[in-house]
């Protein structure tokens, strides 16, 4: 199944079109409930398609009414540590290009490799760097999307981040801007890694996020992300991490960046 043919196979089934898609991240997928519902398809019933393992990840594909527009999430993503090919975890995104979505908004839970940014942290990324030791773009390059050497600069859209910025000041709504860091995981950064990484200019590290912007950005979709801090790196602590610690924050800061991110699609034009 290609991206395309499962594109026509939702378009036969979606009552709109949507303008605009979000990838809902670890603890985030209850963000899709919070919106007007139009369709629900679950993602095993959508050809192409993977099941997602990941915690808290609910597998379902939501056409939604925000602001008007109609919007596409997806209540949880697929990550490359699950053991899908690359292809597979960017199909989605591929899928979202043909249907012709040109602002794709990306959330995540990340870890923060920088004191300032504690669980709970709202950040908006500004740039990241691709530490899971491959591109998703490798392979076949499919010329309808782009070109083979797509430019990565200013993958995360200035002014979408100017928007956001802006309004979240007016609203008395602390959010920070940060780099982020993909690994392939599962397991988590060792203390060393983590040294690195901040060494090199990282304030988050995490394990997904870079393969969908990449592939979006190749297809010439505009970018807004965010990661909400849910736990500090090793880096300060010795604590074992946990997927209650990572949920708990995660539902923190949801409501906030609901509040930005629903603004910021009624200010699309």
């Amino acid at each position: 199944m290609t991206y395309i043919e499962t594109a026509n196979w939702l378009k036969e089934r979606l009552p709109r079109m949507p303008q605009i898609g979000i990838i809902l991240g670890t603890g985030l997928s209850d963000l899709a409930d919070e919106f007007e519902i139009l369709k629900t398809i679950p993602y095993q019933d959508i050809p192409g398609f993977v099941k997602s393992t990941a915690p808290s990840h609910k597998g379902n594909l939501i056409l939604a009414n925000i602001s008007g527009k109609a919007v596409l999430l997806m209540q949880g993503r697929f990550h490359f540590y699950e053991g899908h090919p690359m292809t597979k975890v960017v199909f989605p995104t591929r899928v979202m290009a043909a249907l012709g979505i040109k602002t794709l908004i990306v959330t995540n839970a990340a870890g923060s490799l920088r004191k300032e940014l504690p669980p709970g942290s709202i950040v908006r990324i500004t740039d990241h760097i691709n530490f899971m030791g491959i591109n998703p773009l490798v392979g076949e390059n499919f010329e309808a999307l782009g070109e083979r050497f797509p430019s990565m600069n200013e993958l995360y859209d200035p002014e979408y981040g100017k928007i956001c910025d802006d309004y979240a000041k007016k609203s008395k709504i602390k959010t920070f801007t940060g780099v982020y860091l993909a690994v392939s995981g599962p397991s988590l950064e060792t203390k060393a890694e983590c040294a690195a990484f901040a060494s090199w200019g990282a304030d988050l590290a995490g394990m997904s996020t870079v393969p969908e912007v990449i592939v979006a950005r190749h297809a010439g979709i505009r970018v807004l992300a965010y990661s909400i801090v849910t736990n500090y790196s090793n880096l300060f602590h010795s604590l074992a991490h946990s997927q209650e610690e990572i949920r708990h924050h995660a539902g923190v800061a949801s409501g906030k960046l609901k509040q930005v991110l629903t603004e910021f699609i009624a200010r699309l034009a």
